[in-house]
């Protein structure tokens, strides 16, 4: 039996013969769901909320889907992060914000996107065992940890998730993240569980839909009490995407991430010079 057609267009700017999209993204929405877009953007527009530079047909359809394509929730849900857009300032930290500490927070508590998977995803990597929270405190505040949070995550909308389509031919709206527990102790990540319940609230309700494979690697003995706790600031669709491996991870990840593009110290073989976490090495800045 031949599928049915999508009630939506296939998106612009596809080079990718093999790419089919997923439900509920452009190319393949049903005629429900292509009506449910119309009517959002419309509501939107009416009201005087649509921001056209901004909220672009691939992401409304993200509040849409983390909404189950109920439009009164969508829209609350959009309506209450332009909100907090408004109340945090995200206009003038992508304007302004320099995180001059970068290099001494690197030291106390690695985070960076490095290269792509083989859906094209960035790669976003966190060594949460190599977290030193009376060092890292001594070089950055909580304050400017989120800040710098919320300007990667515009930069990952802006620039990082266009370059990777470009360069794979086919839309790119997920990363790829591998959450490093070697070393982590349970009392360094109670110290740090404000930042974390922040952090995972602020991309849940503000940033929906945009966590596409989620590796939490070298999980310590113990970890499932913890894990327990996190996953009350998660929903299960989030949760469903996220795999915890002990220190045999290698394989798995493998089958997401080329060796050529994993960090050599987690297994793989990349070394780029000055080391792969300062690096930004990825399609969104070519070297």
């Amino acid at each position: 039996m031949a599928e049915p057609a999508s009630a939506s267009p296939m998106p612009e700017g596809v080079t990718d013969p093999n790419y089919k999209p997923q439900p509920g993204r452009l190319g393949n929405l049903t005629v429900s769901q292509q009506h449910a877009l119309e009517t959002f953007k419309k509501e939107l527009q009416a009201e005087g909320h649509y921001v056209p530079e901004r909220m672009d047909d691939a992401m409304l359809l993200r509040f849409l889907r983390a909404r189950k394509f109920d439009v009164a929730k969508s829209k609350a849900m959009l309506l209450a992060a332009e909100q907090w857009r408004k109340d945090f300032g995200v206009d003038d930290i992508v304007k302004n914000f320099d995180f001059k500490e970068k290099e001494e927070v690197d030291k106390y508590y690695p985070q960076c996107y490095h290269k792509i998977d083989k859906d094209g995803r960035p790669v976003y990597i966190e060594r949460l065992g190599k977290l030193d929270i009376k060092a890292l405190y001594s070089v950055t505040t909580m304050d400017r940890q989120v800040k710098r949070l919320v300007y990667e995550y515009e930069k990952f909308l802006t620039d990082r998730l266009p370059a990777c389509s470009k360069a794979v031919g086919h839309p790119v709206e997920t990363s790829c993240t591998i959450l490093d527990l070697k070393g982590v102790s349970v009392t360094s990540f109670w110290k740090v569980k404000d930042y974390v319940s922040q952090a995972s609230s602020i991309g849940q309700n503000y940033y929906p839909e945009t966590m596409g494979k989620f590796y939490i690697i070298n999980s310590p003995w113990g970890f499932s009490t913890v894990w327990n706790a996190i996953k009350v600031w998660l929903d299960e669709v989030t949760v469903s995407k996220i795999d915890i491996l002990g220190s045999n991870y290698l394989d798995k990840v493998l089958l997401q991430i080329p060796p050529e593009n994993l960090p050599k110290d987690l297994g793989g073989k990349c070394e780029c010079p000055g080391g792969c976490s300062l690096s930004d090495a990825g399609p969104w800045n070519p070297q």
